[in-house]
């Protein structure tokens, strides 16, 4: 009975990466509950000695117990104790997928094949979305019929969430290792560049500018370190590259306007876009259009912009609460409760969370917290390099790692459920990755 119930969790587990794409409530669910069965069967097996000698195990829970611990001093204590105590869901299923669920490598074959079954969908699904676009309107339905609300910007199957390339962008790599495993692919290396090449230009195409800029990353660092497959993982580069190029020359979406105002604040790129009035003549209208800010502008006048202020916002926070921090899911609170940081948000309303996992960690966890992270990133890393699995799949994992904690980018909250479900997922594989010895599947 035991064995059925977690092979049902097993197949639950394997879904995640599919419900990910319906929204955050079921694979959060999953997560909870397949904690809660994994932690029942090591104690009933009388197992979880075996996972206490494991030092990412401890610093996992030392980990938790500090968010736990600054929730004392916190200043909302019921939003900082109840999101660090459900926030262990996260820290545990990483481990119990590599110890119990995914202990298998034929289980965690079959999880990259509807990975790269998925990111593939994806992609179709997005850059289908991206070729129907009108001047007008901008992006129109994708195969499901979503559309996004936001002029220029993609949504692909995620209904009104603008997170396809960051969707991809992780996920991919985590495909691209069942290219390597399986012996009918590892040698066709135009399936290699096909597959690479297509995550960049989506990714690039969605506006999702550090999901390209971490994936064309990752890239590099597989190019340096994975000499094997070098001549590939370039030819995907180049190929990505010239796709890129031509899709910004021809296609209307980048050609069919001109510059009316560029700011570094929230819309600050103002637009006209031109295109033939619906009267059936040859006359031409227009229509001003609000985008996201030019990369340039934002450096630029980095301070008044959106990022600027939310960061030192996050700085001042910090610095008034550097040991403690200011409580786990505070930071809206704070903004919005305290006159001075609410004055600090001049130009914008006050932000959910600091929009950087290391940011958010020393304002909402201080020193403390931030510090334990930095040794838990340190162990997980360890972890991997030192597992038993072909080097070329650690490789991989390690450069997934660098996608998803690149400390220099925007990121989403990992105490909120869609996020952090995707991060501690993708932690869970890349640590299963680092077990799979050099074997060939069929």
């Amino acid at each position: 009975m035991l064995v059925q119930v977690k092979n049902i969790f097993i197949f639950l587990i394997l879904l995640i990466p599919l419900f990910l794409i319906t929204g955050p409530a079921l694979p959060d669910i999953i997560v909870s509950l397949s904690v809660l069965f994994g932690i029942s069967y090591l104690f009933y097996l009388k197992k979880y000695k075996e996972i206490n000698k494991i030092s990412f195990f401890k610093i996992s829970i030392l980990l938790w117990f500090s968010l736990i611990f600054i929730s004392l001093f916190s200043y909302n204590k019921i939003n900082s104790f109840q999101d660090s105590i459900i926030f262990l869901r996260f820290l545990l299923i990483p481990i119990l997928m590599y110890f119990i669920f995914f202990k298998s490598e034929k289980i965690i074959y079959f999880a990259l094949i509807l990975i790269v079954a998925l990111v593939i969908f994806v992609c179709i699904d997005t850059f289908y979305q991206f070729l129907n676009y009108t001047s007008k309107n901008g992006f129109g339905n994708d195969l499901f019929g979503f559309k996004s609300n936001w002029y220029g910007r993609l949504t692909g199957p995620f209904g009104d969430e603008l997170i396809p390339g960051s969707y991809i962008s992780k996920f991919g790599l985590l495909g691209y290792v069942l290219l390597i495993l399986n012996k009918k692919i590892r040698t066709k290396s135009f399936l290699h560049v096909f597959y690479l090449s297509s995550i960049l230009l989506v990714s690039f195409v969605t506006g999702e500018r550090m999901a390209f800029a971490t994936f064309l990353m990752s890239l590099l660092f597989l190019f340096i370190f994975l000499a094997e497959f070098r001549k590939s993982i370039f030819l995907s580069i180049l190929f990505g590259v010239l796709a890129i190029f031509i899709t910004f020359k021809t296609h209307p979406f980048y050609n069919d306007y001109k510059i009316i105002e560029s700011t570094q604040f929230h819309q600050g790129l103002k637009i006209e876009k031109f295109f033939k009035c619906n009267n059936g003549s040859d006359e031409s209208c227009t229509k001003i259009i609000e985008l996201q800010p030019s990369f340039v502008e934002v450096i630029k006048n980095f301070k008044t912009s959106a990022y600027g202020e939310i960061y030192s916002l996050s700085l001042k926070m910090f610095l008034d609460n550097p040991i403690t921090g200011i409580g786990i899911n505070n930071f809206k609170y704070l903004c919005t409760t305290n006159n001075e940081y609410t004055n600090i948000m001049a130009n914008y309303s006050c932000a959910s969370h600091p929009h950087n996992i290391y940011i958010q960690w020393l304002t909402e966890g201080g020193l403390i917290v931030f510090i334990i992270f930095i040794v838990y990133l340190y162990f997980l890393i360890n972890f991997i390099i030192k597992d038993v699995g072909d080097k070329n799949y650690k490789i991989i994992a390690l450069a997934v790692i660098l996608i998803m904690f690149w400390p220099v980018m925007s990121t989403g909250s990992l105490i909120k459920n869609w996020y952090g479900v995707t991060t501690f997922f993708i932690l869970g594989m890349c640590m299963c990755l680092s077990k799979i010895k050099n074997k060939d599947y069929t």
